[in-house]
């Protein structure tokens, strides 16, 4: 069996004394691993750093088997990615949520939508790490909706209204409005504007709000299941946000 595509490197692992396994996020065939012979060399060892864009061919003799990539480089941006604290925690926390998708199940919006956030953040003109905060976000909400564990952020749960949501209910993930939960605000998640295309306000406590409201349904839906604790990385990237703003206020 043979295929080729492109895919994302999510990491690697060492097999033998020269050869990988390289996990990918492909763009047809989701995450999907294969053995790389001289993988650990100086010419592929820096192709296959995680946030870089390569080239495979996949062959196997059954469908089942690990399999063999022959790889070429594409796009190189983990070298500009690594340069800076935010941003390989960023690539760091994205990595991870993308192996929590299952093996070889494609998932093209969210490939795409990494691959475009990494292009934009490893660029010349990148965007403030508050941008990429949001992005991040909206895309753990993606995340939990190709899980099978989506939040329903169109409409209050207690009055129906379809306008100014400003909380969400911890226990079932719907949405309430600002009319609908009065007297019980601080047993809610506070929803923040973008986080359903409103506008924002690229504060730092906006974040927050965003990150405790995904951060809630990931653990509980996501990674207390699976027996997983929440990645470092994101807590980092959190603490990266913080200290811009403590710098900005200065």
């Amino acid at each position: 069996m043979e295929w080729t595509d492109q895919g994302l490197v999510l990491g690697v692992r060492q097999q033998g004394e020269t050869s990988v396994v390289l996990e990918l996020m492909t763009a047809e065939r989701g995450r999907h691993l294969g053995l790389v012979r001289g993988g650990r060399s100086r010419r592929l060892a820096p192709v296959l750093q995680p946030g870089n864009t390569v080239q495979v061919v996949w062959r196997a003799r059954l469908d089942e088997h690990l399999g063999i990539f022959t790889v070429e480089p594409l796009v190189s941006r983990a070298a500009r990615l690594i340069a800076d604290p935010g941003a390989i925690f960023a690539l760091q926390t994205l990595t991870g949520h993308l192996r929590l998708l299952a093996e070889r199940e494609p998932h093209p919006a969210l490939h795409g939508a990494v691959e475009a956030a990494l292009d934009a953040f490893a660029g010349a003109d990148r965007p403030a790490l508050y941008e990429f905060g949001a992005f991040i976000a909206r895309f753990e909400l993606a995340l939990l909706e190709e899980l099978g564990y989506g939040l329903d952020l169109s409409a209050c749960a207690a009055t129906g209204a379809r306008d100014d949501l400003q909380y969400v209910s911890p226990k079932t993930g719907r949405a309430v409005s600002r009319a609908g939960a009065v007297g019980y605000e601080d047993r809610l998640l506070r929803l923040a504007p973008f986080m359903t295309g409103g506008p924002s306000n690229g504060g730092p406590e906006e974040l927050r709000d965003a990150f405790r409201l995904t951060g809630h349904f990931l653990s509980r839906r996501v990674y207390g299941p699976r027996g997983l604790r929440e990645p470092t990385a994101r807590t980092e990237f959190l603490v990266q946000i913080d200290r811009l703003a403590m710098a900005q206020a200065i």
